[in-house]
């Protein structure tokens, strides 16, 4: 037999940004491939509707409130976790503008929250995963990156510094923790059908040039990431650490 199970039966994972898109959809694919569930997110509304789709497909969730740029809170938070398996290292955002009308206040938010926050996580859940799993067993980290961590963009510069930056952080923590037997990997979708990419899409001309960027002419869904993040996190991946994993219809490939 050689395929491998593409589940995560009783795994305990955390997933940040959990409240809508990318965030959203892996929790409930985690869940639906057997996982319990822990997510944060600012919005207490967002988080109770996934934990009740998390429910009916009866598995735990717990959720938490919080911005994770609130170190002092995500330490909290952190604290009262016994047991992890898998991290979905998901929490990110942009502000497109053209690089010399960058606010500075701007740029310190997206690399607070893209690199800061997503640093302190990954570092927080990896020291649980040190104590709470056997090296046998080990544990998956998922960075969510972007395919403009591999290539540039007009108007992203500050979002191409950062997405660079976690698949740089991807790559050498994956070397640091592979002694561990925990793995870490990086997913870089193109252009999401998420409320975020949604509000960006309502400049038809700026849709219009995204999908003659994508040769397969359209965008991802949701459920394209989910699916390669339960990937990434199962047994199925346990030979892939350092890597990205590119789902871009072929953007980066021109």
């Amino acid at each position: 037999m050689f395929l491998k199970k593409f589940e995560v039966k009783d795994k305990t994972a955390l997933v940040t940004g959990a409240g809508k898109g990318i965030g959203k959809a892996s929790a409930i694919a985690l869940a639906e491939a057997g996982a319990n569930l822990i997510i944060i997110s600012r919005t207490e509304k967002d988080l109770i509707a996934v934990k009740n789709q998390i429910k009916k497909i009866k598995r735990k969730c717990n959720y938490f409130v919080c911005d994770v740029t609130n170190l002092k809170e995500i330490k909290k938070i952190f604290s009262k976790i016994p047991k992890l398996d898998i991290l979905v290292n998901n929490a990110g955002t942009n502000r497109p503008e053209y690089f010399t009308k960058i606010k500075r206040k701007d740029m310190s938010e997206v690399v607070d929250l893209n690199i800061k926050a997503s640093f302190d996580i990954a570092q927080l859940a990896t020291k649980i995963m040190l104590k709470s799993t056997n090296r046998k067993k080990g544990g998956s980290i998922i960075n969510i990156s972007s395919q403009l961590g591999k290539v540039g963009a007009p108007l992203r510069s500050v979002y191409n510094m950062t997405k660079f930056g976690v698949e740089g952080l991807t790559k050498g923590m994956a070397i640091d923790l592979a002694k561990h037997n925990i793995r870490v990997n990086s997913v870089c979708p193109t252009f999401v059908e998420t409320p975020m990419v949604k509000k960006f899409f309502k400049d038809k001309n700026f849709k219009k040039s995204v999908i003659e960027n994508i040769p397969l002419g359209k965008v991802a869904t949701e459920s394209d990431i989910a699916s390669a993040v339960v990937y990434l996190a199962s047994d199925a991946a346990s030979m892939i650490t350092g890597s990205s994993l590119v789902i871009d219809g072929g953007w980066t490939a021109k």
